[in-house]
């Protein structure tokens, strides 16, 4: 088997973790579980180069002082400086393009957080041999819990090498219909993690996405290199389709294949998904900084200064940050996006 290149995707604007995770700094680039931030963690994960080749990155340029910062698990990393935000089908075409054909690449987000990492590994070897066989594979994250937030997978027939062939792709279900993926147990998360050779991506993106391929070719072909550092042609690259490789590729592909993945993964998606992948007590509370707790259960609290008291709660998650302070249920997580504060900082 030919090594594995890596394509990290960092993008995004981070607020669902706001006030921690701000646009001029989201997420991947916070050390939010462990002593490594979560992009330090996605280089780290592929850092052995018996297997994996140097990576490459994609981000924007907004991001690009704190990618350059934090390259210690990757110096031999390439990045690609996106001039505009166009999804995930067009990030991973400009990285294939610079590919050669037969290349194998793992697409992974940035910002993303994998407790197991011998699993992990051990999914991606089985993924680039599925590849090189032609096939565009998806790493089926274990469900866990009838989640409502992801997008989940049902699995086919078994194909050599451990996969499976995609039965379909199901967008975000509601409550009941993700009780009963979990009880029927052939649907795994769609946690955007690919592989596929490069040459065999450009060929279904060009069958199904035509405009997006010559778009991004011709962002590339009118590109210029510096250093590391490749800049695609930012006129060319603004008239590209927005459209994520799941719309784009996956779901029309006839090649789609699936390798199961039990490697403790969690997207960090909102301060509910953070605390649970922090070390808690035996109540399930989790403190970040000066805070002292009685009588809670299942609390959160994160300050990086004031001392924090809570007494009597459950279910609550408490955050100071600088100057702004959050206080929400469990239950309200995922309406922090919608905050004046986490949209406009």
């Amino acid at each position: 088997m030919t090594k594995i290149t890596p394509v990290i995707l960092c993008g995004g604007s981070g607020t669902r973790l706001w006030p921690r995770s701000r646009a001029i700094k989201p997420k991947p680039f916070l050390p939010l579980v462990g002593d490594y931030t979560l992009f330090e963690e996605s280089l780290r994960r592929a850092s052995d180069r018996s297997l994996f080749d140097a990576p490459f990155i994609v981000t924007g340029g907004k991001h690009l002082e704190h990618v350059e910062s934090q390259l210690g698990f990757a110096p031999d990393a390439q990045v690609i400086v996106e001039p505009a935000a166009r999804n995930t089908a067009a990030a991973i075409a400009l990285a294939a393009l610079r590919l050669a054909p037969d290349q194998v690449m793992l697409v992974c987000p940035s910002d993303h957080y994998i407790g197991r990492v011998d699993a992990f590994v051990e999914a991606a070897r089985a993924a680039a041999e599925l590849a090189e066989g032609g096939w565009l594979v998806a790493f089926g994250i274990a469900a866990t819990a009838p989640e409502t937030g992801f997008g989940y997978i049902r699995r086919g027939e078994a194909i050599a090498g451990g996969g499976f062939k995609v039965d379909r792709f199901v967008e975000k279900p509601d409550l009941q219909r993700a009780v009963a993926f979990l009880a029927e147990g052939a649907y795994s998360w769609n946690g955007g993690i690919f592989a596929f050779r490069a040459g065999d991506f450009l060929k279904e993106l060009g069958e199904h996405r035509p405009d997006i391929l010559d778009a991004v070719r011709g962002a590339v072909q009118g590109g210029t290199q510096d250093g590391h550092r490749f800049h695609p042609h930012a006129a060319a690259f603004a008239q590209v389709p927005s459209e994520s490789i799941d719309y784009a590729v996956m779901e029309k592909t006839t090649r789609a294949a699936m390798v199961p993945a039990d490697m403790a993964w969690s997207d960090i998606g909102n301060w509910d998904a953070l605390h649970d992948a922090r070390p808690k007590d035996e109540l399930g509370n989790c403190v970040v900084g000066r805070a002292e707790l009685v009588d809670c259960r299942e609390v959160l609290v994160e300050s990086d200064g004031p001392r924090v008291s809570v007494i009597g709660l459950e279910g609550v998650i408490v955050v100071v940050d600088g100057d702004e302070v959050l206080v929400t249920s469990t239950a309200g997580v995922q309406k922090v996006g919608k905050l004046g504060g986490a949209v406009n900082q």
